[in-house]
């Protein structure tokens, strides 16, 4: 076992910048895997500032993550849809469409989906 491992989104250990300034992901590796901290700017949706990153038709990630301030609307590959606000704890399958709500930014801790998220 490697023991206690303390990391800090003050110094991430890389950052993944949003087409056109909307937004960034920021990654702290915890050996099995990342955490990051996801700014979504206001007027940030997935198809217009990942999809070019991404090169999928939908996001392909699997999302375990706590929204911190700020709202968000999920749209699914198949029409189910649901918003996420301050508070909400959310599991979103891969498949989706995704856009920030209001003027302001959505803060969010994702624990499964970061690993490869916005990552060309």
């Amino acid at each position: 076992m490697a023991g206690l491992v303390r990391k800090s989104f003050a110094t991430p250990d890389e950052i993944r910048p949003f087409q056109a300034d909307k937004g960034r992901m920021e990654l702290v590796e915890l050996g099995p895997g990342s955490v990051g901290r996801a700014t979504f700017e206001p007027g940030w949706r997935w198809s217009d500032h990942v999809k070019p990153i991404a090169g999928t038709d939908s996001c392909q990630a699997s999302h375990a993550a706590y929204v911190i301030s700020g709202r968000m609307h999920v749209v699914m590959d198949d029409g189910e849809e649901a918003e996420f606000g301050p508070g909400d704890c959310m599991i979103c399958p891969p498949g989706h469409d995704a856009w920030v709500l209001g003027d302001t930014p959505c803060i969010m801790i994702d624990w499964q989906g970061a690993t490869n998220y916005a990552k060309g």
